[in-house]
């Protein structure tokens, strides 16, 4: 299925400016050559955004058509999500060499001085892209993108985005939008409790250790998705990973062995997967999406969209697979990671796109 106007050359690189990571995708007359993803705390201002973009790969600062995704806007360096919208925007005319383009969800991409006035269309519409793109190579999907804060649980409905609500807002009230993720959740979000050594023990109402810790201690959790700082500015050994998670109920990490860890390590896991469980079998329930419609995993965390795939009894894909045919072998992984920025670099070639 073409996504591209096939009439002429075109490079396009999509782009995903999040409150924490900053991804990039590379794409060459309709196909996806490349995919790069780095931290970014926005949090401190756009000189962070400045600093990664200097530590990106050269492909990043060349020049191109440049299609932008955010959800940076929502970071609490930005008065509110109109003035984040409008800077963000800014910043990509004046740090990205060539035209630019910004997605406005539902509105298609508008120009960079149009952004402001359209906030509530642009502002964290990342998941609408990549549902988007998923609609045009299948008519019927329920794409999961958990990334490393948050969830989309997202309907695609006769080749459209089929979500009830839009705003970060609407679809945490619609359960379409779950804010839980495989790296910086912290625990104590999971519950107030769990099992440890044949008891049940409250959680310590501490940001000791987050979901990273668990999957990596799980073995779920490739290095290279581990881009964030831990909760204590420690590292990621395994001996520092079941500390942090030791204190999350009280304990030095010498009161349990390593089986004992694991095993609570194993209840947060579950006790993620039971959020978004709850939150699919409330969207499911609408009767919209055939038995058949597939799980399109993503993010991050797609391994755990693979496991509610086979809880929901669906097929599942991973979003690689089914854009394999705009796809390099060599960008495959991080595509799956980086699924918005991919959207819009691949939708970006179409200017109607939406």
């Amino acid at each position: 299925m073409s996504l591209h106007p096939s009439s002429s050359s075109t490079r396009t690189i999509g782009w995903d400016l999040g409150g924490v990571h900053v991804k990039a995708a590379l794409v060459e007359d309709g196909r996806v050559r490349a995919v790069v993803q780095a931290p970014c705390p926005l949090w401190r201002g756009l000189p962070a955004l400045d600093a990664a973009l200097a530590g990106l790969p050269d492909w990043t600062r060349g020049p191109a058509r440049h299609a932008v995704t955010m959800t940076g806007e929502l970071t609490d360096c930005f008065a509110d999500r109109a003035d984040g919208v409008a800077q963000l925007a800014g910043w990509a005319v004046r740090a990205l060499p060539g035209a630019v383009a910004i997605y406005a969800g539902r509105a298609g991409f508008v120009t960079p001085d149009a952004a402001a006035g359209l906030s509530p269309d642009i502002a964290s519409a990342n998941w609408y892209a990549t549902a988007s793109l998923v609609g045009r190579l299948v008519p019927a999907a329920f794409l999961v993108d958990i990334g490393s804060t948050t969830a989309d649980l997202i309907p695609v409905v006769q080749g459209r985005p089929a979500a009830r609500g839009y705003s970060d807002a609407e679809r945490l009230e619609t359960g379409e939008l779950v804010y839980t993720g495989v790296v910086r959740t912290p625990l104590l979000a999971l519950g107030a409790s769990a099992p440890f050594r044949g008891r049940r023990t409250a959680l310590m109402a501490e940001t000791f250790a987050a979901t990273a810790d668990i999957y990596r201690l799980l073995g779920d959790l490739p290095p290279g998705e581990d881009q964030q700082d831990t909760m204590d500015l420690k590292g990621k050994s395994v001996p520092e990973t079941e500390t942090r998670l030791a204190r999350m109920i009280g304990r030095d990490r010498h009161e349990g062995s390593a089986a004992d860890w694991a095993r609570l390590a194993g209840h947060f896991a579950e006790a993620q997967l039971r959020l978004l469980h709850d939150a699919a079998a409330v969207i499911l329930s609408r009767g919209a999406l055939p038995d058949e419609a597939p799980v399109i995993a993503c993010g991050a965390g797609r391994f755990v969209a693979a496991r509610l795939a086979a809880r929901l009894g669906r097929p599942c894909r991973d979003l690689a697979d089914l854009i394999a045919p705009h796809l390099a072998p060599e960008a495959a992984d991080w595509a799956s990671t980086c699924g918005p920025a991919v959207a819009v670099g691949l939708l970006g070639g179409d200017p109607g796109a939406a």
